[in-house]
């Protein structure tokens, strides 16, 4: 990875950088964040940086909306978060043009980042990219802000959770840059949360796909919707720490011997809930009612489990984040008379998920074996399980999510030699 690295910074290359929240959380890492971006440029690239609105900034705004109205309009909402990250880019332009640099800051609509019209979530349509290039061919760093885009009529759209992200990876597919790179507050991906097992390792190379699944399985470090950009229009990617110089990790296409790590990582996710129908009569039509009504209440449901059949009644359960619960239950209580008189519901909070990924399950056998007999060991209860090619997931007590995944890391091997 390193070696890919010096070769790209050994020629003209544009490189594309975000720097999330905490990078530029006050003036000075401000200034750190504008001397790194000047050192990239004279080491002969173009540059664009993208950029997070300061931490904590997003949330004071949101507290000031709440101040204001009980139900601000999400059309109001984006007009108002925007301004974090215009903030932004214009303070890191200032330092980088202090430092004797030359940058210029362009918001997403400048940039020409167009979008569909769905406020606070909205999803990238396309890019015009002339006004950034024009800017880039005249000599100047060009410092665009993230999460924002604009509808074709001119309306200010953001981008939800991980904007930034995705506006870094998709200007990036956009310019065609040699390569983009996400600053962040870690030194890259790692084997597990550092925090919950101390003997974690930092990845090397990971591939779209393993980081794809550990993004949506509780993974922080990056949005699963940018991965799923990234690979769609192959983009080569880098998370590495804004506070420091340490080769990150590379996010890539799949190659040949990357399966010979049989799990790449571990993930958890905490705040977890499930629901199970009882007694549901075993027929077409009542799994379409059950999950319908959670669609239009606009929930995100993960594991699905189905019991077998007795006497022409089953049960269903899914798992689905416990801030969710509420309004699930509610909706789906309205339905119940429709589905039979004997039916009932019930639900659980306080449970966790432990997922393990790796491209390398696919070609090796008893890894499911390995991690339930890790568990069992550990005399941890497993309550749902769920698997896909390169993915097996389980539930488990929340009060037991630390200990599952610090056995889990150490029967697959992942532990860091000391």
């Amino acid at each position: 990875m390193c070696a890919i690295i010096r070769a790209l910074f050994s020629l003209m290359a544009l490189i594309v950088q975000k720097y999330g929240g905490t990078s530029v959380g006050n003036p000075e890492r401000i200034r750190n964040v504008a001397r790194r971006v000047l050192e990239t440029q004279q080491a002969g690239n173009q540059v664009i940086a993208v950029v997070s609105a300061m931490s904590g900034v997003t949330d004071n705004l949101l507290k000031l909306a709440k101040d204001v109205s009980d139900h601000p309009t999400d059309r109001e909402m984006d007009v108002l978060l925007s301004t974090g990250e215009q903030t932004t880019i214009a303070l890191t332009a200032m330092a980088i043009n202090h430092l004797g640099g030359r940058a210029v800051s362009l918001t997403g609509a400048q940039a020409g980042i167009s979008t569909d019209g769905v406020h606070t979530k909205a999803r990238i349509s396309t890019i015009t990219p002339k006004a950034v290039q024009k800017m880039l061919t005249e000599g100047n760093i060009v410092i665009l802000a993230g999460f924002q885009g604009q509808t074709s009529d001119g309306q200010i759209t953001t981008l939800g959770r991980g904007g930034s992200d995705l506006t870094a990876i998709a200007m990036a597919a956009a310019v065609k840059a040699d390569l983009c790179q996400i600053f962040t507050d870690v030194d890259g991906v790692f084997t597990c949360d550092p925090r919950v097992v101390s003997v974690a390792q930092k990845i090397e190379t990971i591939s779209y796909d393993e980081m794809l699944e550990m993004a949506s399985s509780g993974s922080k470090v990056m949005q699963s919707r940018s991965v799923e950009f990234a690979k769609k229009f192959g983009v080569r990617f880098e998370v590495r720490n804004s506070m420091n110089n340490n080769p990150g990790t590379l996010v890539k296409e799949e190659e040949p011997g990357m399966e010979s790590v049989v799990v790449r990582g571990v993930s958890i996710e905490r705040n977890q809930a499930k629901i199970t129908i009882d007694d549901v009569p075993d027929r077409p039509g009542i799994a379409a009612k059950i999950f319908g009504a959670i669609n239009r209440a606009n929930i995100v449901i993960d594991m699905i489990v189905q019991n077998v059949s007795f006497d022409g009644e089953t049960d269903i359960s899914f798992t689905l984040s416990a801030a969710d619960l509420p309004k699930a239950e509610a909706e789906l209580r309205k339905i119940l008379p429709e589905l039979g008189d004997s039916v009932d519901l019930r639900s659980q909070s306080g449970i966790a998920k432990l997922s393990i990924v790796g491209i390398g399950m696919r070609s090796h056998s008893g890894v499911a074996a390995r991690m339930f007999s890790a568990l069992s060991d550990a005399g941890i209860n497993i309550q749902m399980i769920s698997t896909s090619e390169i993915k097996t997931a389980v539930t488990v007590n929340e009060s037991e999510i630390e200990s599952a995944a610090r056995v889990v890391h150490t029967a697959f091997g992942l532990d860091k030699v000391a």
